[in-house]
């Protein structure tokens, strides 16, 4: 069997660079398209594609062979309105053109504030935002796009974490943690759904090994790690109990300045962002992962400590060598 050839689009984000690892570690051709040569060295097998993503023509050409097209282009959170629609076209131009299936990391945006605590494939989607009404509308014109033959493929995760910087977790939760403060942005007893990234990444390798499918969409939903804040914070003091910077008498905790954030809002584009979202903090959440796991069979799973271990690796609070080694 010949070498299965992927393109990942927006390859230098996080998720593209999960992506980008996890399909080179399972043995196949990657393209890496980016806007700028890369900072790090790619993996083995990974190449990379310095084309911006609107030239489509061009990066179809360059991209010749791909049978699997991952979109991980994610425009900044203050941007999301002008750029994400029109990025996700291209990506889905680019798709069309190699005849490839065209993957999208999704989210709960699409459910709004009336979502149920369990989120399956057929959950109603209601957005109650402008993020959420475009991610209906992207998933939307991908259904449309089935009748020029584009074959697609939604998964579905809670909020990201790992494989670096730019999550909640890193920008909230473990902030101020070198000055001996873990900050929650929500009520402390709420389930919430996170997606530790390199799973997830796995979890699209393994969508992208299935037998071709009929042009249209399927929506898939990664079940990850569902945890109340609590239930969070206390992993994340026992993961820096494991690495060796835990604090005599462990963390203070605190809360995040909603009203001053909704404030900010009218004057900052990415606290106008935030502002919106904050309801997905009040609302619990989990997503049903069996019809993935009936689809593909059993994942690849990195325990909750291992994850949180390696996140705080990542983030340059921890030295790697304070970590025990476990496989994922």
């Amino acid at each position: 069997m010949s070498q299965p050839t992927v393109l990942i689009l927006g390859a230098t984000g996080r998720f593209g660079a999960a992506a980008v690892q996890a399909f080179a570690d399972a043995g196949w051709r990657v393209l890496a398209q980016m806007r700028r040569a890369p900072a790090a060295v790619l993996p083995p097998g990974a190449h990379a594609l310095v084309i911006g993503l609107q030239d489509t023509a061009d990066v179809a050409v360059h991209a010749a062979g791909a049978s699997v097209v991952v979109h991980a282009v994610n425009p900044p959170y203050g941007d999301w309105e002008a750029q994400a629609l029109p990025a996700a076209r291209q990506g889905m131009d680019i798709a069309l053109r190699l005849g490839a299936l065209f993957m999208l990391p999704g989210n709960v945006y699409n459910f709004g504030q009336s979502m149920p605590a369990l989120l399956d494939e057929s959950t109603p989607e209601r957005p109650s935002s402008s993020k959420g009404r475009i991610r209906r509308d992207l998933e939307a014109e991908m259904a449309a796009r089935s009748s020029q033959g584009l074959r697609s493929v939604v998964i579905r995760a809670g909020d990201f974490f790992g494989a670096g910087t730019g999550s909640w977790l890193d920008q909230a939760i473990v902030k101020d943690l070198a000055r001996g403060r873990l900050v929650y942005p929500g009520p402390l007893d709420l389930p919430h759904a996170w997606a530790y990234l390199p799973d997830l990444a796995r979890a699209f390798v393994a969508v992208a090994r299935q037998p071709a499918a009929a042009p249209g969409v399927e929506r898939l939903h990664f079940a990850g790690t569902t945890l109340t804040g609590r239930e969070l914070l206390a992993a994340l003091e026992d993961a820096t109990a494991a690495l060796g910077i835990a604090r005599a008498g462990g963390f203070r905790h605190g809360s995040l300045p909603w009203p001053l954030i909704r404030l900010g809002a009218l004057f900052v584009p990415a606290w106008r962002g935030l502002a919106e979202m904050a309801y997905l903090w009040r609302v619990p959440h989990a997503l049903d992962g069996r019809a993935l796991a009936r689809r593909v069979g059993p994942l690849p799973s990195t325990s909750l400590p291992e994850a949180l271990r390696r996140s705080l690796i990542e983030l340059g609070l921890a030295a790697a060598s304070a970590a025990p080694a476990h496989a994922a």
